[in-house]
């Protein structure tokens, strides 16, 4: 008995049809690897942006809060000063804050400003207790008006997260979230404040929040590197083709 061997026609048609699927597949690749840069480089162009309005807020001069937050969105890392009462029964510790190295916490304090409104105060680092069982000592909170000098803070300001070196918003209801931690029914605003200085030395923070790093990171690294992905997978696609 003998066996058909595979005419020359079905050869080329299975060839032809491989081929073409390895196409498609190194087609799809590259796409992927297009956008893939494109995506890195507009994240790259956005926090260079973001790192120049920080650099250029925080180096205008002081203002008075009432006129800040008439335009709060363009007022954002700004040092504005105002005066009111810290609410000592409405206080938070933020977990995993670093100082030098060393863990600790931030201390968030409620204010009730002389304009009526309530925000939150992050009042800076302060260290751990002696083991991870003891609780932080707490600075003093006075209760008298005072006037104090802060950085305007939007609760979206620093998204936290990463995925390929791009930050995720995970924060948008941060301010809800105080407020229910430390179960306080007063109306608070969507700002809050990084303490920098106050009329009460006792009161002025033992280390201060510091601004972030304003650097613009691995994004345009990142979206060379998907290029040269794409050029690899059509240099791949051009060697299989050669070699058949």
């Amino acid at each position: 008995m003998t066996i058909a061997n595979p005419s020359p026609n079905n050869k080329n048609k299975e060839s032809l049809l491989v081929s073409m699927t390895a196409t498609v597949i190194a087609g799809a690749l590259v796409l992927l690897c297009l956008w893939a840069s494109q995506w890195q480089y507009h994240r790259g162009i956005d926090r260079h942006h973001r790192n120049f309005l920080i650099s250029t807020h925080v180096a205008l001069p002081t203002v008075p809060l009432a006129s800040a937050i008439d335009n709060i969105s363009d007022a954002e890392w700004r040092t504005v000063s105002t005066t009111g009462i810290f609410d000592s029964r409405h206080q938070i510790l933020l977990r995993n804050r670093y100082n030098e190295g060393k863990y600790g916490y931030d201390l968030l304090t409620l204010f009730h400003d002389d304009q009526g409104i309530t925000y939150w105060i992050d009042r800076g680092w302060i260290p751990p207790g002696a083991t991870a069982l003891d609780k932080p000592k707490l600075p003093t909170t006075s209760t008298s008006t005072m006037q104090i000098t802060a950085r305007l803070r939007l609760q979206q300001s620093l998204p936290q997260g990463s995925f390929f070196a791009v930050s995720t918003t995970g924060n948008g209801d941060l301010i809800s979230k105080w407020n229910a931690q430390s179960n306080t029914q007063v109306k608070t605003e969507i700002f809050y404040l990084d303490l920098l200085s106050t009329s009460e030395a006792p009161m002025n923070p033992i280390v201060p929040v510091v601004l972030p790093e304003l650097t613009d990171g691995p994004h345009m690294a990142y979206a060379l590197q998907w290029l040269f992905f794409a050029g690899l997978v059509i240099y791949g696609r051009f060697l299989l083709r050669r070699s058949r």
